[in-house]
């Protein structure tokens, strides 16, 4: 079961991970707030109320009070919950004060929130459409389903829109057309993970008018996922890019880049980046352009990987370094192999080592922790929660929280829509924006640091970063000196 940690989990400089004293078995939150999570708030879950903190994410909290199945996949119906709590998954899509889809790992809690699964009947827990994954066990095509009859036809196809789509529509309309504000900068850095953050900050030292961007409810990204660097990172980074004059865009979503003109000869980094808030947007224009959009989580190729209680190794990290969330007590993280010829900063043995830290952060913070190799796991137990692996040897082993290692693919569509040159490497995680020595792309004016360029981890991420910020904000500032550049994140 998950629980909350009576303290936040802080970095042990000598043993290199996260120590935290177990939080008493009464997990409700105290009235007055919680000197490092802040102010306690109530929220509705399907219709049971549920303590949780101001501005952490509704499905930190859900997993936090025990809510294991968010909501139902369409067609089959098979139990869904969080995943990547990055917002990339869409395993925790929910209904919010009556709004469809919307992702819990991307909704800040808040007093009176109301939140209520969704795809289900009568409830996420007990679905009476889940029979479907009993019935058609062997997979269904509905187009060729009672064709014989008109009538069975008729029905058939009743039922089938009933497992078809995701969610209601809204009883209400929201016509208010959202406040559209405008950035005009030197340097506009896309992503605020390890790579972003360092980046910006040295952008701005070189002396560019500097604007990050980022996505999610908390500035950090990958430095949230390693509980050995966790929070105090995460403030050093804010603190450096603050101090450097740099502009922050959070919870804010760049959604399309488009280009002024559709000349082949025009320069691709010159146009608007549209970029979206929960209540309203921006225009942003800028001289350089500094893609740091990292990696997205992915699954291992294991026998009923979708099942509940699976999450990306990254995300078992993210709650425990930002939420302060041990999500199990038997514990299960699988690592994606690793070539025996890999070298020592391979993407893949990164990748590795990365969950080997992980799993020695849970253990001090007082979990029993399984490490395993893909190689060695035939598949995911359990029905509504994960219940254990069936290994290749005929074992069973018990857990109540799986996490998978699998390698991180390049989030590159957003230089793709500038032309930027991308390259297939496996071995790498995917797509990758292909860059020199000092970050620049294929397209003038664009640059690329970090995951999107090939997994690196977030230290060798921080620091390729910093390079590549100081290189395009000179190239921004070009009659100004970079002197103030520095590395802001360790």
């Amino acid at each position: 079961m998950s629980r909350r940690l009576a303290n936040p989990p802080r970095a042990n400089p000598d043993a290199g991970v996260v120590a935290a004293r177990p939080a008493p078995e009464d997990r409700v939150a105290a009235a007055a707030p919680d000197p490092w999570r802040g102010q306690p708030v109530e929220l509705r879950l399907d219709g049971r109320r549920l303590r949780a903190f101001a501005g952490e994410s509704a499905a930190a909290a859900a997993l936090a009070d025990g809510a294991h199945v968010l909501a139902r996949s369409l067609k089959y119906h098979r139990p869904r919950s969080s995943f990547c709590l990055e917002g990339h998954c869409a395993g925790c899509l929910v209904r919010v004060d009556g709004v469809p889809n919307q992702r819990a790992c991307q909704v800040a809690c808040r007093d009176g929130l109301e939140v209520e699964g969704q795809n289900a009947v009568p409830s996420t827990d007990h679905d009476l459409l889940g029979a479907v994954d009993f019935l058609f066990a062997g997979g269904m095509d509905h187009h060729t389903l009672m064709t014989g009859s008109a009538l069975l036809n008729k029905v058939t196809n009743k039922v089938v829109r009933q497992l078809s789509g995701l969610g209601r529509l809204p009883a209400t309309v929201n016509r208010a057309q959202p406040e559209v504000g405008q950035h005009d900068v030197d340097v506009c850095v896309i992503g605020g993970g390890a790579a972003g953050l360092a980046a910006a900050g040295a952008a701005a030292g070189a002396g560019a008018m500097t604007l990050l961007i980022d996505d999610q409810l908390a500035f950090g990204g990958s430095l949230w996922t390693d509980p050995a660097a966790g929070a105090g990172a995460v403030a050093a980074a804010l603190a450096g890019i603050d101090a450097a004059g740099v502009i922050r865009l959070g919870a804010a979503t760049a959604i399309g880049f488009f280009a002024d003109d559709d000349d082949e000869a025009a320069a691709a980094a010159r146009g608007v980046l549209l970029v979206a808030g929960a209540d309203r947007a921006w225009r942003v224009r800028a001289r350089h352009w500094v893609w740091a959009t990292g990696g997205y989580p992915t699954n291992l190729m294991l026998a009923d990987n979708d099942r509940p209680g699976v999450l990306a190794a990254r995300a078992v990290g993210r709650l425990l370094a930002q939420h302060g969330i041990l999500g199990g007590e038997r514990i299960a993280l699988v690592s994606a192999a690793v070539p025996a010829d890999a070298r020592a900063d391979a993407s893949a043995r990164v990748a590795a080592d990365g969950v080997t830290r992980l799993a020695g952060a849970l253990r001090a913070a007082g979990a029993e922790v399984q490490l395993l190799d893909e190689a060695a796991v035939r598949g995911v137990l359990g029905r509504g929660w994960v219940t254990g692996l069936a290994l290749r040897d005929g074992r069973t082993l018990e857990a109540d929280l799986v996490g998978v290692g699998g390698l991180p693919a390049p989030a590159s569509e957003g230089p793709r829509q500038q032309r930027c040159e991308v390259e297939l490497q496996p071995d790498r995680g995917g797509f990758v924006v292909v860059v020199d020595a000092d970050g620049r792309t294929s397209t003038p004016a664009v640059w690329a640091c970090g995951d999107v360029c090939g997994y690196l981890g977030p230290a060798a991420a921080a620091r390729h970063g910093q390079r590549v910020g100081a290189a395009a904000g000179a190239a921004a500032r070009p009659g100004r000196a970079a002197g103030g550049a520095r590395e802001v994140v360790p």
